[in-house]
């Protein structure tokens, strides 16, 4: 097991510069962020020009690896690919493409994606629509050797009422999209939320749990108590905002990581386990990102064994 961390956090600084500072701080693997460049930064980062990507490119991409010592684990590109705009879906479809003929590129393995949702069908008619569109895109990874795996990311803003807008939350669909040939990007913290012990969930999966994030969340279970557990009626101006739960860095909730990373041994996981740092306490700044990233390798590294 390596450890690494996602790129989105940083989505102003050059690949480069992450690097450097991923180097220096102990991580071993990038899971780089490859969204379209539109401006956008909310929770959008675009640190490899996949839609124009060449082989120069992909030549000076190895060199700045190489000068620090990293691997890249994983591109990330989690979009809606089941959208219920086509001409959305189709696009989202086209940069899933480009951002697997860079991982061809460059030789890594997998590019992670969601499910995603339209949210004028119900779940069964989603897996209907899932069953039709997606083998496609599986298929066109599978061709350049590349493996798609989906986050369990509940993706509650995506919905008006912040109901499921990823269909890849549970257990229960997991054996749904392992079954059209995606790997699995597990995360315990979305598990954790909606109620599932994350710990179970591991050897059921091991197969197909191909990459794994690290992320933690903070529960307030008195404001569930106001809010019920699709939390607030009324979001204001951030559909993200539930009220009752919020993600922190590795060490600041309430996943057990000594029990997760014991049992991903276990059951014999040998992918990354990569931290995606979406903690608002540690965020704003590019300095306060950093000290999160750094409380996350605090806890974590001392859980992985290192190679003798």
């Amino acid at each position: 097991m390596k450890l690494g961390m996602l790129t989105a956090c940083l989505s102003g600084w050059s690949l480069e510069r992450i690097a450097a500072f991923a180097a220096e701080q102990g991580y071993e693997r990038l899971e780089v962020a490859v969204w379209p460049d539109t401006g956008s930064r909310d929770f959008e980062a675009a640190h490899l020009p996949v839609a124009t990507f060449t082989e120069s490119d992909a030549d000076a991409t190895r060199e700045v690896l190489d000068r620090y010592g990293l691997e890249l684990s994983a591109l990330a590109y989690y979009e809606n690919n089941l959208h219920h705009d086509t001409d959305h879906r189709a696009a989202v479809k086209e940069h899933l493409f480009h951002a697997v003929d860079a991982a061809a590129m460059l030789g890594v393995p997998s590019v992670g994606t969601f499910v995603g949702r339209d949210n004028t069908l119900s779940v069964r008619d989603n897996m209907a629509l899932g069953d039709r569109v997606l083998p496609e895109l599986v298929d066109y990874a599978g061709e350049r050797g590349v493996r798609l795996i989906v986050e369990n990311c509940v993706m509650e803003g995506w919905h008006p009422d912040g109901y499921p807008g990823n269909l890849a939350y549970s257990p229960e669909l997991w054996h749904w999209v392992t079954g059209l040939g995606f790997g699995l990007n597990w995360d315990p913290s979305h598990l954790t939320w909606i109620g599932i012990d994350p710990v179970e969930t591991i050897l059921p999966f091991a197969e197909h749990i191909v990459h794994a994030q690290a992320k933690d969340v903070e529960l307030f279970p008195r404001k569930r108590d106001e809010y019920g557990f699709f939390g607030k009626v009324d979001k204001g101006d951030d559909p993200w905002d539930m009220g009752w739960w919020r993600f922190r860095v590795p060490g600041r909730g309430v996943v057990d990581w000594p029990h997760v990373v014991d049992r991903l041994y276990e059951a014999g996981f040998t992918g990354t386990l990569s931290v995606e740092h979406e903690d608002p306490l540690w965020g704003g700044t590019d300095e306060k990102v950093l000290e999160g990233l750094r409380i996350a390798h605090r806890t974590l590294r001392p859980l992985i064994a290192r190679e003798s």
